[in-house]
């Protein structure tokens, strides 16, 4: 079983895959540009800026993490994992506002709520440009996913007992 979740920055993906995994005994695969900037000892805004015009930081992640995913039983965290691993058994797209997610961050990384809505508004233009020009992803148009879950609205508790009931009927597990 491949669970595939996508949703832009501070919408709870990395918090909602991570619990998921773990309740149903998958391997968690959710490799991102912080992960790379841990790995490689630079800073994470360093990558970010960096990435917006070497695309090769998304393509090593991305083509990392689609392999990993061929392996099976797994959930699949990332920011394209439902456009990149199209035979996923599930398909999420995690959405909350700009206002959510910006909040979200501050509890995460401190800041204002000024400065964190601003990163995450920039953040977002700059994904949906790099994904378009990368792969002709519009990370905008995820209508194609088998659930689409307004996190503002759910503790990531919640949101995780959702997907498992989808798996269970659609008898996945």
């Amino acid at each position: 079983m491949v669970i595939a979740i996508s949703g832009k920055s501070g919408c709870g993906n990395t918090t909602v895959s991570t619990m998921l995994a773990e309740k149903l005994g998958l391997k968690l695969i959710n490799y991102t540009f912080r992960n790379l900037a841990a790995d490689t000892g630079r800073e994470f805004k360093e990558i970010c800026q960096a990435a917006k015009t070497d695309f090769s930081y998304d393509k090593i992640i991305d083509s990392h993490q689609v392999e990993l995913a061929k392996q099976g039983n797994c959930v699949l965290g990332s920011r394209l994992a439902i456009w990149m691993v199209k035979d996923a058994d599930l398909k999420i797209f995690l959405d909350a506002t700009i206002e959510t997610r910006a909040n979200r961050i501050v509890k995460r990384e401190g800041g204002t709520f000024q400065e964190r809505y601003d990163e995450t508004a920039a953040r977002d233009a700059s994904d949906t440009g790099r994904y378009k020009a990368l792969y002709g992803i519009d990370n905008n148009e995820h209508a194609f996913a088998d659930m689409i879950i307004d996190t503002g609205l759910y503790t990531p508790e919640q949101i995780v007992d959702l997907i498992i009931d989808e798996v269970k009927r659609r008898g996945l597990k």
